[in-house]
Formats: C-alpha cells, structure tokens, sequence
C-alpha cells in the first residue's frame, strides 16, 4: 500500500512540479487568449464600423468651419487690439460698449438664425432643395423684424454706448443667415474667402480711421461696422458669382410668409440655448467694469482669448449639426448616432489640446448635436441651470465678498459645469 502511494505521488510530482499545476499553467495559456480576444471583441463593438469615414467628413466640415469663425471673431479682436494702444480707458470703453452690443442684439441674431441649423440641414438631407431656399426667405424676414427691437434696447443705452449709430446688427444678422445657408449644405470655404478679405479690409480701415484721420474710438467703431457689412456684401457677390444659390433658389416666394411657428417654435430655444451661455461671459465683463478699468480692460482681453480656444469646439458643433440635421432629413437616424458619437470622440481629442478644461470644449459639440436633432429645448434648459444656478452665482461671490477680482469669475466658469 504504502509503495502504491509512493508511485502515485512520484507520477504526480515531475521535476518539482505537480500535474495539477501543470493543468492549470495549460488552463490558463489557453483561457488567457480567449479572455484577451472577448475584450477586443467588446472594444471594437463599442466602436462605430464607418467611424473612419465618419471622421473624414466631419474634419472637412469642421477645419474650414474653424477657420470662418476665427474670420468672424477677428473683426471686433482688431479693432479692440487698436483701441487698446489709445489707452486702458479707451480700451475699457470699448470692452463695454461691445459687451452690450453683443447682449442686445448679436446674441439675439446668432440664436434666432440657429433655427436654419435645424431646419436647412434636415431639408437638405431630405433633397426638398427648393425648400431650402424658402426657409432662408423666411428666415430674412423673421431676423430683420428682430432687428427693431434691439435698436430700441440700444438707443436706450446711448449713455454707456460710445458710437450707437454705428451699430452692425443687420449686416450682423445678414451674414449669419448667409454663412448657414451654406454651412448646413456642407458649403464652407466660401465664408472663409470672405473672411479673410473683410479682416484685411478692416484692418486698413481702423488703420485709416485711427490713425490717419485720428477719429479714436468712434472711428474704430465707425470701421467694425463698415467691415461687417462688407462681410455680408461680399459674401452675398461670391454666392451669387459662383451660382452656389442655383439649386435652392427659385426667386421669393409667398411661401415664405408662411409656417412662420415651426421656425419660430426653434428660434426662440435656439436663441436662448446661445444667449444663456453667451451672456454670462458678458455679465461677467460688466461686472469686472464694477472694480475698475484696470480689471475690466483685462477681463476683455482673457475673453478675447477664451473665444478663441472655443473656436475649435465650434466648427465640431457646427460639423456635428450639419451631419447630424442631414441624416436625420434623409431618415437615417442610425447615421445620426454614428455623427453624434463620433463627434463627442472627436470634440474630446481636440479638449486635450486646446483646453486644459475637457468640458468647456466638449460642451460646444454637444450643442452642435442639440441643434441637428431640433432639441434646443433641452440645451437652453441645461444652460440655464448650469449658468444661471451654478456658476453665475460662485463668479460673484469669489468676485466681490471675496475680493478675487476677474480670477474668482474664472472659478465661475469652471464650475457652471
């Protein structure tokens, strides 16, 4: 018996080693690429089957896209940067009198013509294109009885205006309707020609106006307002210069003074979805005007530079609403989800380069996609508790009780979040 055991031990134990654990070495060897490959197999599942290509026609979209807006910001950045070497009062002037203009009335025109990233996009995408060209129409009209009350709102501000008379609202208002005409066709090199020739042309004539003619601010004013009318003029001459307007665009139509609701019903949240968030930077400027001119003059010139870093969130938004509002036009809702999700990815990518802040970016895309599916509701909801309950109060605590000047208003802008 006990020889038995000892042969069944020593058959068992092989150079140190137990059969059982030899088992389970072998188990494991084999479970080990079966465990490995069910992982992969769960990864690549979560990731879209197209999402290359997917990538590839929102990078089209959104470069040029970044590009155009950079244009647009530039206009009003030259002009401060040139009231800047008059002085800090000047510069502090200025940095209010644009806070209220963009208060009262672009805002109000940005949000309002954020509608036709909804409906021109989805009618794209259903290839209705004459359809397209009404809704523009339809769009002109609304945005230029918009115009009137945010001339009332500024002639009651003259005192805190420097040069009221040479508000751009309407060339403003123009141009945005134009740039999404063409945006939400996927045409966008265009605004970015035009962009680029209106900066050179403004920055001639604030040269010109400030330094030749010594008008000083006025004259600064005087030149921002002529260059965004040459932003809407020229880009007016090149739409119909090339016949980009051709296939939408059968001349006015009576059918534009109708379904005003549904364009209303999507102006209205879109407007407040961009004012909310817009006007929380701009309190913020006046608010800093409250300390002094030192703080004020800075407060403009950090936000100068924090429009610039969203500048690339913003063509992801806009490269996201575009592909979004286009496959849900052509009732492909499951390209919806893959542009959706692509765009996120993306918009998280970009964040890491641009922002220390993951969120401030990544919160412009998630507005692109609001806008495509015609949820603006939604986005201004979010807006208001974040900006309004969340953050707008911390900025003004750490602002003034306690004493932080324009840095306790930064803390506000992380923590609207």
């Amino acid at each position: 018996m006990d020889h038995s055991k000892s042969d069944a031990v020593a058959d068992n134990v092989v150079n140190g080693h137990s059969k059982s654990d030899e088992a389970s070495v072998t188990d494991s060897t084999v479970e080990s690429p079966v465990f490995c490959g069910g992982c992969l197999r769960r990864i690549s599942g979560c990731i879209p089957v197209h999402y290359k290509e997917e990538i590839g026609h929102l990078l089209k979209l959104a470069g040029p896209v970044v590009i155009s807006q950079l244009m647009i910001f530039l206009i009003s950045f030259v002009s401060t940067v040139f009231c800047g070497h008059l002085g800090k009062t000047e510069l502090a002037g200025v940095a209010l009198a644009t806070a209220v203009i963009n208060v009262t009335g672009l805002s109000i025109g940005s949000g309002l013509a954020s509608a036709c990233d909804t409906l021109i996009s989805q009618t794209f995408g259903s290839g209705n294109m004459k359809r397209v060209g009404v809704i523009l129409q339809r769009g002109v009209l609304i945005l230029l009885l918009a115009c009137f009350p945010c001339w009332a709102l500024l002639i009651n501000t003259e005192p805190i205006l420097l040069a009221v008379r040479q508000s751009p609202e309407v060339a403003a208002f123009m141009y945005q309707l134009q740039g999404r005409y063409l945006q939400n066709q996927g045409i966008i090199w265009p605004t970015v020609l035009v962009g680029v020739v209106g900066n050179i042309f403004n920055a001639l004539i604030n040269f010109i106006f400030l330094y030749v003619l010594d008008l000083g601010v006025a004259g600064s004013a005087a030149a921002n307002s002529i260059s965004q009318y040459s932003l809407a003029v020229f880009l007016y001459c090149y739409i119909v210069w090339q016949g980009l307007h051709k296939a939408t665009w059968e001349g006015w139509s009576a059918d534009c003074l109708q379904e005003w609701g549904q364009f209303i019903r999507l102006a209205i949240p879109s407007m407040l979805m961009l004012c909310l968030e817009w006007w929380t930077f701009e309190i913020g400027g006046i608010l800093a005007g409250l300390i002094n001119e030192v703080e004020l003059g800075a407060q403009s010139v950090v936000y100068q530079l924090a429009v610039i870093t969203y500048m690339f969130p913003l063509g992801f938004s806009v490269a996201a609403s575009v592909r979004v509002g286009n496959a849900l036009g052509a009732g492909n809702t499951e390209q919806a989800k893959l542009s959706g999700k692509v765009a996120s990815v993306c918009a998280f990518i970009v964040s890491c380069f641009v922002s220390t802040f993951v969120l401030v970016t990544k919160d412009g895309v998630m507005g692109g996609i609001v806008r495509g599916a015609g949820k603006q509701k939604i986005g201004a909801l979010c807006n208001l508790v974040g900006c309004y309950f969340v953050g707008l109060p911390i900025g003004i605590s750490l602002m003034f009780p306690n004493k932080m000047g324009i840095i306790g208003e930064k803390g506000r802008d992380k923590n609207m979040l």
